[in-house]
């Protein structure tokens, strides 16, 4: 147990130093340009080694209640350091914006890092906060109170992960300003697709699920169902509404034209 918290421990924050590393000794980038990427290919990363783990451990449970399999709880325990160390990098990724030249949280002097913590946490209050929940609340959820059970939903909360890269790789693309290009588009219609399937339908399907595996309906699901998996339920499912808006509000804004766009082919007519 406590060999696979120290090696998750150490896995994410090593890799994201490797990778910070490597992007400014070798090809030469800056250091907010590196910190940046890094923390975004770190977080993909662990999205298809939660993804994967999931395929393995849904397909394999035939009783979605009583089948279990040994990867649950081993990824669970190395992947929960992941959720504090990212909380972190966001922050650095954060600071690391705040001295751009020019911006205008930063002024002229940029900001230290202390200066630079409530800011960011008004902006990346919901996220830290869901970063803290996950490891306060859902570890010893899925760790200890599930008492071996439900490995099946264990793994396909693990798929959830699917819309990271896609969220990760698009975050990426808006810093250097290529919304307008095809690969943004065709991302962001992946990321749409993958985020309403495998986030906004995950906990509907869940207790859908269990409707179908105790006969019951679906309403009565959460009168029988442990109060950890309802108040997680609770707590996360309106997150993802919230964050499925926002890619929403998102897209509907990269569809509309641009009002310079406009002006200038105006002008070129006139």
């Amino acid at each position: 147990m406590l060999a696979l918290l120290a090696a998750g421990s150490v896995f994410f924050p090593g890799l994201f130093l490797v990778s910070r590393r490597t992007l400014q000794c070798l090809l030469g980038w800056s250091e907010g340009d590196a910190v940046i990427v890094s923390s975004r290919l770190v977080s993909s990363l662990q999205a298809i080694m939660a993804s994967s783990a999931g395929c393995v451990i849904a397909s394999s449970c035939r009783d979605i209640l009583e089948d279990g399999h040994w990867l649950t709880n081993n990824y669970i325990l190395f992947a929960t350091p992941y959720f504090l160390y990212d909380i972190y990098a966001m922050f650095v990724c954060y600071w690391h914006k705040m001295q751009v030249k020019g911006h205008e949280e930063a002024g002229r002097g940029g900001l230290s890092m202390r200066a630079a913590l409530p800011g960011y946490l008004r902006r990346e209050i919901l996220m830290v906060l869901h970063h803290v929940f996950m490891v306060a609340f859902c570890f010893p959820a899925s760790l200890l109170w599930r008492r071996g059970k439900g490995d099946y939903f264990q793994g396909v909360l693990f798929l959830a992960e699917l819309s990271t890269p896609s969220v990760c790789l698009g975050k990426v693309l808006i810093q250097y300003r290529k919304q307008r290009t095809l690969l943004h588009r065709a991302n962001g219609v992946f990321m749409l697709l993958s985020f309403f399937c495998c986030r906004v339908l995950l906990f509907p399907y869940l207790y859908y699920a269990y409707s179908r595996y105790a006969s019951i309906p679906l309403h009565q699901v959460p009168l029988v169902a442990p109060w950890q998996c309802n108040l997680g339920a609770a707590l996360l499912w309106p997150l993802q509404l919230y964050w499925f808006s926002l890619i929403c509000r998102g897209a509907l804004r990269q569809m509309r034209p641009r009002p310079h766009t406009d002006e200038a082919a105006t002008n070129q007519a006139g």
